[in-house]
């Protein structure tokens, strides 16, 4: 509400505004999603509407970097504001710095959410928890819709959702719409004591304001998602900048007279290492459920494809008595890794709502495609069990088409879950991930862990009577190869192009080759080897206890390769987010406060670890 007593700063400015943005957006948001400009936010239950004749305008933040003194004055009342834990904050001052005494440089940056006119949150969010609305252009969350999956703050390039791993859903700043109904500027903007922070219709130049740069040292390429915030910076500043939190980043004044992230070789590690501890991450459900689900397709997919393109040594193996067992196996599996997947969720018993989004998001999608492979995969199961003499409830002669039908909706539904859940990893905010090799690394797996699943069930007999076996080894060697040489070539595409993109990418690979060095080289000779392996296995069929040693150690190689591989692409990608300051998003204060117990004192902000 607004006080009898506020003062002239509180207020909005009154504008004379553009009708386009620089993006070529109009800026009355009612020209552009056609609502109605009477529409009531009912905000605490208030159905009124507000008189501010702007309402129905694009608004967005002004940060002046020069008059900004890093008080954190507008943190402290965005958290009072909103009710905030310790452990979060919608808003937050990074800060970057250059030059050297007496010449020193630092430039502080106020940030929260942007509310940009492409909001990459509201199109990855599986829950539809977010909405862009025509009164303000606020990007809006609904904190009881989320069931805090935390896939907006992945696909967000200025990290403004929160994931609060206590109350177990994401919160972000809501441009306190509240206030603006009132005719009141947000509260971040009227506690600025440095009158850095502005706030009104995008495009407008606040007043004693002469710049509306869409760009400062450390802000990610506006490019990704359009957002509404202006920026004014007249001062000389030095062509290079650090960041004051752990990551190996720097920023580069270029030819274009843009600063540009690089890899921070002061900051960076130099010796190669192990580190096999830390591959441990939150993410640890994620490499379990994307490794056996990618298997399981792949195990489903090689039997049942090869069955129906004539592949006898495979056509083979689906007449056995292990048909079936095998096949629950694989749906245990499967049912394992979805419940381990829902449980990773800040509320899992919210996991239904996961298919809410799927005209954007690439979660929702995947989820339904995952969930059609199991439903198919068991409907299979089903009625080729009916297709036994000693089961008469089903003809035969239906059983056996029905169990082919499902069987094909079974690979169509896989290899589309498997499809959106590279979609997912694709994101601009990370470019570690945002790239081919993703496809390549999850298809790759799908055959070679698919080829290896099998591999364990049918071999055993196979080895000790290598002569009416021989044809199904080879072929099972040579999906194995083919899958590890797919992953292979990714990989090695995947170092060159980080490398010649320079910025996060370069830096994660940075610490892919030093950091991680050894763990690194690991994986790539025991690739190497597990693919001479599989090609030798593939060309001769060793029997006995030599093939079944020469196997196992294969098996248990490519298994092993695996994992770490997964446990990397998680541990080592590096977001394209604000530069961390003191506490907040310093992921290096994190982890010292969690090895030194300071995570223990609610005040310092740290959490465990976990969703």
């Amino acid at each position: 509400m607004k006080r009898d007593d506020e003062l002239a700063y509180a207020f909005l400015p009154e504008t004379v505004c553009r009708k386009h943005n620089r993006y070529g957006e109009p800026i009355d948001l009612t020209a552009r999603s056609g609502l109605s400009p009477d529409e009531s936010l009912s905000i605490n239950g208030n159905e009124s509407v507000g008189w501010n004749p702007d309402r129905n305008k694009q608004h967005g933040f002004h940060f002046t970097a020069d008059n900004c003194i890093g008080c954190h004055a507008c943190e402290a009342a965005c958290s009072e504001k909103n009710g905030l834990p310790a452990h979060l904050s919608f808003r937050s001052v990074g800060y970057v710095e250059g030059g050297c005494y007496p010449d020193y440089t630092r430039i502080n940056i106020s940030m929260a959410c942007n509310h940009c006119d492409d909001p990459v949150c509201l199109k990855g969010c599986p829950t539809r928890a977010y909405t862009k609305f025509a009164e303000y252009g606020a990007v809006l969350q609904d904190p009881d819709t989320c069931f805090g999956c935390g896939y907006c703050t992945w696909v967000c390039p200025y990290n403004a959702p929160q994931l609060d791993p206590v109350a177990g859903h994401v919160q972000k700043c809501n441009m306190c719409v509240d206030r603006l109904e009132e005719g009141l500027q947000p509260a971040c903007v009227s506690a600025c004591l440095g009158n850095a922070l502005d706030f009104g219709v995008i495009e407008t130049t606040p007043e004693r304001r002469t710049q509306t740069k869409t760009e400062l040292p450390g802000f990610p390429d506006p490019a990704i998602t359009k957002p509404n915030i202006r920026f004014e910076q007249t001062r000389s500043i030095p062509s290079s900048f650090t960041r004051p939190d752990g990551e190996p980043l720097k920023y580069q004044l270029s030819d274009a007279n843009r600063y540009l992230p690089q890899v921070d070789s002061d900051k960076a590690c130099a010796a190669r290492q192990w580190n096999i501890a830390e591959l441990s991450s939150r993410e640890n459900p994620l490499v379990a459920f994307t490794l056996a689900t990618q298997a399981c397709v792949g195990a489903f997919s090689i039997l049942f494809l090869g069955d129906r393109l004539g592949i006898e040594s495979l056509a083979a193996l689906n007449q056995t008595a292990l048909y079936l067992p095998f096949l629950s196996g694989l749906l245990a599996l499967q049912a394992a890794v979805l419940v381990l997947s829902t449980l990773h969720l800040g509320k899992p018993w919210r996991f239904y709502r996961g298919f809410s989004n799927l005209r954007h998001s690439p979660v929702s999608r995947e989820a339904l495609g995952v969930s059609i492979f199991f439903g198919a995969v068991s409907a299979h199961w089903l009625f080729a069990l009916f297709e036994l003499d000693w089961l008469t409830w089903i003809p035969g002669w239906m059983a056996g088409p029905l169990a082919s039908f499902f069987g094909w909706i079974a690979v169509a539904g896989g290899l589309a879950g498997l499809y959106f859940m590279v979609r997912i990893y694709r994101i601009k905010a990370r470019p570690f991930w945002d790239h081919w090799q993703v496809g390549t690394a999850f298809f790759g797996t799908m055959l070679s862990l698919g080829g290896l699943a099998i591999a364990c069930v049918w071999l055993p007999q196979a080895l000790f009577d290598p002569g009416s076996h021989q044809a199904i080894v080879a072929t099972l060697a040579g999906v194995i190869g083919l899958g590890l040489f797919i992953e292979a070539a990714g990989h090695i595409f995947h170092a060159r192009h980080l490398k010649r993109i320079g910025g996060e990418g370069a830096a994660a690979q940075h610490q892919q080759s030093t950091r991680f060095g050894n763990t690194y080289l690991a994986r790539n000779v025991l690739m190497g080897v597990n693919l001479a392996a599989a090609l030798a296995l593939a060309l001769g069929t060793p029997s006995g206890w030599f093939g079944a040693a020469l196997w196992a150690a294969s098996g248990i190689s490519i298994a092993t390769t695996a994992f770490a591989s997964r446990a990397l692409f998680y541990v080592l990608v590096i977001p394209t987010t604000m530069p961390g300051a003191f506490f907040w998003r310093n992921k290096a204060f994190e982890q010292h406060a969690r090895e030194t117990r300071l995570a223990n004192m609610p005040q310092v902000g740290v959490v465990a670890d976990a969703h």
